[in-house]
């Protein structure tokens, strides 16, 4: 009986220290283990509160713009005129070559290269009515034996013509002329050698 009963005793301590390995307490009042959690799959998230925000974007670049100064445009000054050219030879004509015809002083030139070759002579000229015109002419063509048919075929020896049948010849140094321009004979055979065709004959008021 006394074996049985220590059989009985042990198995009772058996079963306590399993009972209380599943409680987590132990016979002899050991430490108690805490029970975990019960815990889900799915494991839960928690904001961090220490999470710094996100940096805002930056922002445009800005192009700076330079203004450049225009330059002050400088006007060129404008070339002065030519002076009007000077009279040639101590003549009231301003061409250099051919023939100077002063109606005022009843003179005449011959000219080359801006000097007188020949002159001053005495002339007359168109009488009123049949004035001989100012101007720059040329001379057109010469006849040593000219005469006139508008005026009867008057005579008109070493004829040099310039304009609208007006001519320096032989004649009058006292009746003035229906246009042309009287010579001494020696004027005119001089004139008439002289003078080519295009040559410039100025005649001055």
């Amino acid at each position: 009986m006394r074996v049985k009963k220590l059989i009985v005793a042990a198995t009772v301590a058996g079963t306590a220290v399993l009972s209380a390995c599943g409680t987590g307490a132990s016979a002899a009042g050991g430490p108690t283990v805490p029970a975990l959690p019960a815990s889900s799959d799915t494991p839960s998230t928690t904001a961090d509160p220490t999470t710094t925000p996100p940096a805002p974007p930056p922002a445009p670049a800005t192009t700076t713009t330079t203004k450049t100064t225009p330059k002050p445009t400088t006007s060129k000054p404008k070339p002065k005129p030519a002076p009007p050219p000077a009279p040639a030879g101590g003549t009231p004509c301003t061409i250099t070559d051919g023939a100077c015809i002063d109606l005022s002083a009843n003179r005449s030139w011959l000219l080359s290269g801006g000097k007188v070759t020949y002159g001053p002579v005495a002339i007359t000229s168109g009488r009123p009515g049949f004035r001989t015109p100012p101007g720059l002419f040329h001379v057109q063509y010469k006849d040593i034996d000219h005469k006139s048919r508008a005026f009867n075929n008057a005579p008109m020896p070493y004829s040099v013509f310039f304009y609208n049948g007006m001519a320096f010849h032989s004649g009058s140094l006292t009746v003035q002329s229906h246009g042309c321009i009287h010579l001494s004979t020696a004027a005119a055979k001089t004139y008439f050698n002289t003078l080519k065709v295009g040559d410039a004959v100025q005649v001055v008021p």
